[in-house]
């Protein structure tokens, strides 16, 4: 076989296997684009031409080739405020803005920093989004609007679970059926992820689940709200005016769209890592994923539709079915767009119970509770991070949150890695007074070293020592210089290796690095 064909025969097998994953991935991303959007509280058609863009446009230029992009439960939080508040036309001015962020982002090769966040703060940001999903879509499952903040939505659950129990006839909405269609779209999701034959296995749980629900509807006829969907996709785009690229800089548009594109940014590379750890193939190139996330936000943002992320779901089940290229990806946009341009009457038979009760589900699944045994191995500090974050979502929102947790997280670095113990005793044997310094010493931890040393006694004999210290910075060490000379000059003595001492320095370290080749090793 000569190279050519063995070339062809390749991209061939290669594209029957991306081809069946990009109808799996479809089947996956089509509820969960429309019950997204409406958890957002934007039309259903918007989350399905984010993920037509997060295919074709983010899959195309996107460094980590398996994964998907589109609307993500991530994000439903901060675009519901947004568009409560501000409406939809800023919203597509923000998503502009977060777009051109995160690809100058790209440019300023700041891919990889958004990996450096805590595991707590992050699984805490999730906890506390599926929170605010599962207490809002749960007033949509029961065919109820969602209230103002997610203190009320948790506060009026008990209320719609009445609402949902018993058939009130003097309302008129059937809040009873509704409840009990999106009962059977959560049924339907377990079983079959329990209970299906291997056979079907790559058939999604959602679409079944929503499958069995849209069926049962049309048969019993009932008298629930259905999704709304236009004939015409175009009538559904509606880019920010000129008027309003006025605000462009408005503090408080800038800020909304900082972060958004910093949440935005952390969700997709954080998911990009994970992608990473299901397959064997290429590995991310972060800088290249984030640029890819911005323009396809930018292209949203002009759209007038939902922002993206790379979502792990559609991902994972992207990874499941065997595709091994981003053309799984691309493919799926396209399978969107043909669905959504010739069968939109398909989708108005589905009960927007059913996709209240996928958003439900996707929320308890976002708090995996489990995830707090695996933070408790590590310290209660990092449970209490964990819970801090998820308290200040709920009771604030979700940039606060995550901006709480970071800097708890930071806290607590500080604390943990700038600790020094500088303790005085006198040695039995000898007599002498010793000053016993551990851990690592840096100016956070200057007050400490300069308490110890105000307290050895003047025109005495001092020894350090330092086997246990594992670091010291220029402030210390001019410290430690300026004291001894004092201490010196009134008749004290200062038994100290300073050539040693020296060497605890960063600078000292470089300069053996440098002269032993091994900055050449490491570049």
């Amino acid at each position: 076989m000569t190279s050519q064909a063995f070339r062809l025969q390749f991209r061939w097998e290669t594209f029957n296997h991306d081809l069946l994953a990009s109808v799996v991935v479809f089947l996956v991303a089509l509820p969960l684009c429309m019950g997204i959007a409406v958890a957002s509280g934007a039309p259903p058609a918007t989350g399905i031409i984010t993920g037509i863009v997060g295919g074709l446009v983010a899959g195309a230029l996107a460094g980590c080739p398996l994964q998907v992009s589109g609307p993500a439960a991530g994000l439903t939080v901060i675009v519901y405020e947004i568009i409560h508040e501000q409406g939809m036309e800023r919203l597509a001015l923000i998503i502009v803005l977060a777009g051109i962020i995160q690809m100058n982002w790209a440019w300023l090769q700041l891919g990889q920093w958004f990996r450096a966040v805590s595991p707590a703060v992050v699984h805490g940001m999730l906890a506390g989004i599926g929170v605010l999903i599962c207490a809002s879509q749960f007033h949509i499952m029961i065919d109820d609007l969602p209230k103002g903040s997610g203190l009320e939505n948790l506060a009026t659950l008990p209320s719609a679970i009445w609402k949902g129990l018993v058939q009130d006839d003097s309302a008129p909405m059937n809040h009873h059926l509704a409840a009990r269609i999106g009962v059977l779209t959560i049924v339907g999701i377990v079983m079959w992820n329990l209970y299906a034959p291997r056979t079907l296995k790559a058939l999604p749980s959602v679409l079944i689940g929503v499958s069995l629900a849209t069926v049962t509807t049309a048969l019993l006829g009932l008298d629930i709200a259905h999704i709304k969907v236009r004939d015409n996709l175009l009538t559904i785009i509606n880019p920010p005016t000129l008027d309003s690229m006025r605000h462009l800089l408005d503090p408080a548009i800038l800020g909304e769209a900082l972060a958004l594109a910093l949440i935005a940014s952390v969700e997709t590379l954080l998911s990009a890592t994970a992608v990473d750890q299901l397959h064997h193939g290429p590995r991310t190139r972060y800088n290249r994923e984030l640029f890819a996330q911005g323009t396809g936000n930018l292209l949203c943002g002009f759209l007038g539709v939902l922002p993206m992320t790379g979502v792990i779901v559609r991902s994972a089940a992207n990874v499941e079915a065997g595709a091994r290229s981003r053309a799984s990806a691309m493919m799926h946009g396209g399978w969107l767009l043909l669905f959504v341009s010739f069968l939109p009457f398909i989708l108005r038979l589905i009960p927007t119970a059913s996709l209240g009760a996928v958003l439900v589900f996707t929320g308890y699944k976002l708090m995996n509770v489990e995830v707090v045994r695996e933070l408790r191995r590590h310290g209660s500090s990092e449970v209490l991070i964990y819970a801090a974050t998820l308290g200040t979502i709920v009771v604030t929102n979700l940039l606060t949150g995550v901006l709480v947790g970071v800097g708890l997280a930071l806290a607590k670095l500080l604390y943990t890695t700038q600790n020094l113990d500088a303790s005085l005793e006198r040695d039995p044997s000898t007599g002498r007074l010793m000053l016993n310094l551990q851990g690592i010493a840096t100016f956070v931890s200057l007050p400490r070293l300069a308490t110890a040393l105000e307290a050895v006694p003047p025109s005495t004999d001092l020894e350090v020592r330092f086997s246990s210290l594992r670091h010291i910075d220029h402030a210390c060490l001019q410290l430690l210089e300026s004291w001894a000379k004092l201490h010196t000059a009134s008749g004290g003595r200062v038994d100290l290796d300073w050539d040693k001492l020296n060497g605890l320095s960063y600078h000292a370290r470089k300069d053996v690095r440098a002269a032993t080749g091994w900055r050449k090793w490491i570049y």
